[in-house]
Formats: structure tokens, C-alpha cells, sequence
């Protein structure tokens, strides 16, 4: 898997305790999929949902969607032990939680070898404040927002416009793309709340992330279309380039499209819009 062409507009946790959960996966229609052993395993399930992740990842069937495992942190006492069942085989990353600082992502790089992309969950003050140095590690390729627990930690109260943690959100976006890497927003926890969620992926979306984490199937179509370039986009996108390379032919050198003048960033953010619909369409035709 290629995270710099690949889709992340919907990327679904799910428990890696669960079988059926964890078969039922195969055939959703998200991007990505995290496979889930800290929050959503019981202590006295970790080792038998180590092995069932385990099991279920040599089966394979998961197609083009992305594998990412969460491990428990490595300051538990199974995080080492999601290591060593989980790095060969076959998920495209693993997901540290806790994350503080860089020093926690050279840990897990020195157990899982230089070749196994690691994302990390930005969750805490702390993981905020480092986002750019954790965001430029060399096995880093995606960031993972915890809304719920930043939320927690600062002791913030919830609004529907998030604006306690717009400095937290645009810290990680700014981090992830200064880095060149994925960045994905938290979870929208009223998973019935359908006009709630599209909200919330639209302010995503305009604050510049790849997608978004969820805990429900029944998000995925909303988020997929949320995250997703609109054919309005695209046409636009595909007329400025257009008339940009018109312009650069003719030695004219201004490009104009609906009123408005085409310079070469806008021509580098069209690209950016077709390539993610080329994307996209790719995953939906598997």
C-alpha cells in the first residue's frame, strides 16, 4: 500500500477481538481499516484477540483497504507481546497510542524493523505540542487525531463547532503536511446522528484532512462522500488545468477560468483534486 496515492476518507476501527467483526470488515466500503487491540478489547481478552487479529490478517480478503493495527501502548504489558504476534503478518502499519514525543515512535521502530510504516494517535497536550517532530520520523506515515481523549485532557467541554480544539486539529494537519503524510480527524461518537457527522466531515475536509476515524459502518457513506471530490470539483479542477497549459502553449502566461485568474498553485491543488478522485474511483472499483 502507497499512503501518499491511497484514499484514508473513511477509516473504521474495529475490534480485533471479534471474529464476525473482523470477517464483516471484508467486504465495507471504507478506505482503511484500523484493527483495534487497546480500547476495544478488555484486559482479559488481549492474548485471545492478539491471536484472532493475527488469524484473521494470514486469512486475508481485505482487498485495497488499508490495514492498520493498533497495538496497546508499549509501557503495557501487552504492547511488546502486539508486537511480536502482529508485525509480519501482513497488516500495511501499526498504530501506536499514547504517543508523546519522538522518542515513543523510535521505540516501536526498533521493534517492529525499518521497514513497517507506523502511524501514531495524537491524543494527548503533549503529542500536540511534538506533532512536528513526531510527523518528520522517517517510518511515520500517518497521523491519527483522539479527539475524545484530547477533549478529556483539557479539560474542554464538547461543541458541535470543536472550536476548543481547533488548535489541536490544525497543529496535526499542519504537522501532517509538512511532513508529506496522511492525516485522519477523530471519531464522531452519536453514530445515528447522520446530518451531525456530515458536519462534522465537512469542517474536516475544510481544514484540510484526509478523512476521518470511525466506530460504526453505518458512517462510512457519509464520510466517503464527504471526504471525496465532487464532480463540480473535479470539472473544475480539470478546466483549470486546461486553461492553464492553453495559456503556457499560446506564451500568454494568465490563465483565467469563471472570472478568476489560474496561476500554477492553483494548477498543483487541481492535480491534487483529480489525482484523489483517480483514487477513489480505484477503490470503488474493487
Amino acid at each position: 500500500m502507497d499512503s501518499s496515492t491511497h484514499p484514508f476518507r473513511s477509516v473504521l476501527y474495529i475490534p480485533g477481538s471479534k471474529e464476525r467483526a473482523l470477517d464483516k470488515a471484508r467486504n465495507l466500503p471504507a478506505d482503511a481499516i484500523i484493527f483495534d487491540l487497546e480500547d476495544a478489547v478488555a484486559p482479559e481478552s488481549k492474548a485471545s484477540a492478539r491471536q484472532t487479529l493475527a488469524d484473521a490478517l494470514k486469512t486475508g480478503g481485505y482487498g485495497k483497504r488499508a490495514k492498520i493495527v493498533r497495538i496497546n501502548a508499549l509501557t503495557t504489558e501487552w504492547g511488546w507481546e502486539d508486537v511480536r504476534a502482529l508485525k509480519d503478518v501482513g497488516a500495511d502499519a501499526i498504530l501506536l497510542p499514547k504517543v508523546n514525543s519522538v522518542s515513543d515512535v523510535d521505540v516501536l521502530a526498533d521493534l517492529v524493523g525499518s521497514d513497517m510504516p507506523i502511524w501514531t494517535m495524537m491524543e494527548t497536550p503533549v503529542s500536540v505540542f511534538n506533532a512536528r517532530e513526531i510527523a518528520a520520523h522517517r517510518q511515520v506515515e500517518g497521523l491519527v487525531t483522539g479527539t475524545n481523549d484530547l477533549t478529556k485532557d483539557l479539560a474542554a467541554r464538547y461543541r458541535a463547532d470543536r472550536l476548543p480544539l481547533m488548535l489541536a486539529l490544525q497543529s496535526i494537519v499542519m504537522a501532517a503536511r509538512a511532513a508529506r503524510i496522511v492525516a485522519v480527524d477523530g471519531v464522531y461518537n452519536r453514530f445515528r446522528d447522520g446530518d451531525g457527522l456530515k458536519a462534522e466531515c465537512e469542517q474536516g475536509r475544510d481544514l484540510g484532512f484526509d478523512g476521518k476515524t470511525l466506530i460504526h459502518p453505518a458512517q462510512i457513506e457519509i464520510t466517503n462522500t464527504a471526504f471525496a471530490p465532487t464532480n463540480s470539483e473535479i470539472e473544475v479542477a480539470e478546466r483549470q488545468i486546461a486553461a492553464y497549459e492553453e495559456s503556457q502553449a499560446s506564451g500568454q502566461g494568465i490563465a483565467v477560468v469563471d472570472g478568476q485568474i489560474v496561476e500554477n498553485l492553483h494548477v498543483v491543488a487541481a492535480k491534487r483534486v483529480l489525482a484523489k478522485a483517480h483514487a477513489v474511483a480505484e477503490m470503488a472499483a474493487e
